[in-house]
C-alpha cells in the first residue's frame, strides 16, 4: 500500500514583493519518509519552508497537510495543524533559558501512537541540553543552540518536521551528531523535509530527493538516483 501524503506542494508560485522565486513548485513528502530539498542558494529551498508554515503567501497553488488545504491559513494555524521548523540560523530566544525555550513552543500531541515531546524527553535526546537547562541560550556553543531549536520544534509534537540547514556553520563532529538525532526522528516515524546545502548528509538521510534550480523543480526521485547522477549533481548543484 502506497504510503499518504503527509504535505503536498502543488503548481506554487511565491513573490518577495516584485521578485518572482518559485515558479509552480510541485512535490510530495511521504507519511513517515524523509525528503530532501536541495539546491544552489538562492534556489528557493528556504522560500519553500516559508510558504509551507504560512510566512510566506502563495500567489499561486496549494499547499496540502495530510489532505487538509493550509494554503491560506496564518502561521499560528499551520502550527496547531501539526508543522514544525528548525529555522536557518537557529533563532533560539537568546534571552531565554533552555528551558523556557522549549516551553513557548509545546504544543499538545496531533500524531496518534507517537510518544509525545516533553522536556524530558528532549532532554534524555539531548543530555548536553540538560546540563544546561537553566543557562541563557545566547550563551550556548553554536551546536548546543542547534540542538536547542531542534529540540523547540519537538516540544511542538509535530507530525511534519521542516529542518532548514540544520548543518550550517556547524563543526564536523557536530554536523555528525545532528545526522544521527535526524536519523532517530526518522526511524520513529516523523515525516521531515530536510533543506541542506550538505550533499553528503542529505543523501545519508534521505528516501525522496527534490531538487530546485532558480525556483523551479529540476528532480523528483530517490536518494540513491541523485548517488548515482554526479552530472545531475553538477548541473544543479554545482558540485563535481
Amino acid at each position: 500500500m502506497l504510503a499518504r501524503s503527509a504535505l503536498s506542494l502543488r503548481n506554487v508560485d511565491a513573490c518577495y514583493g516584485d521578485s518572482h522565486v518559485l515558479h509552480g513548485v510541485s512535490f510530495e513528502l511521504a507519511e513517515g519518509r524523509l525528503l530532501g530539498l536541495l539546491g544552489r542558494n538562492g534556489a528557493g529551498k528556504s522560500t519553500c519552508m516559508n510558504v509551507v508554515v504560512g510566512l510566506l503567501g502563495a500567489r499561486a497553488g496549494e499547499v496540502e497537510l495530510f489532505g487538509e488545504a493550509v494554503t491560506r491559513y496564518p502561521p499560528e494555524r499551520i502550527a496547531a495543524c501539526g508543522v514544525s521548523l528548525v529555522p536557518q540560523g537557529r533563532r533560539v530566544f537568546r534571552t531565554l533559558t533552555v528551558r523556557e525555550n522549549l516551553a513557548v513552543a509545546a504544543r499538545r500531541p496531533r500524531r496518534t501512537g507517537a510518544a509525545p515531546w516533553t522536556e524530558e524527553r528532549v532532554f534524555e535526546m539531548f543530555p548536553r541540553l540538560s546540563e544546561r537547562r537553566n543557562q541563557t541560550a545566547g550563551l550556548l556553543s553554536g551546536g548546543e543552540q542547534q540542538m536547542l531549536a531542534i529540540g523547540r520544534a519537538l516540544m511542538g509534537n509535530p507530525r511534519v518536521l521542516l529542518m532548514d540547514e540544520p548543518s550550517e556553520g556547524l563543526a564536523p563532529q557536530i554536523v555528525a551528531d545532528v545526522g544521527r538525532i535526524i536519523g532517530r526522528l526518522k526511524a520513529d516515524g516523523l515525516s521531515i523535509v530536510l533543506v541542506e546545502q550538505n550533499l553528503k548528509l542529505t543523501l545519508e538521510l534521505a528516501d525522496d530527493v527534490v531538487i530546485i534550480n532558480t525556483g523551479r523543480v529540476a528532480f523528483r526521485g530517490s536518494a540513491a538516483e541523485v548517488a548515482a547522477d554526479h552530472a545531475l549533481v553538477a548541473q544543479n548543484l554545482g558540485i563535481f
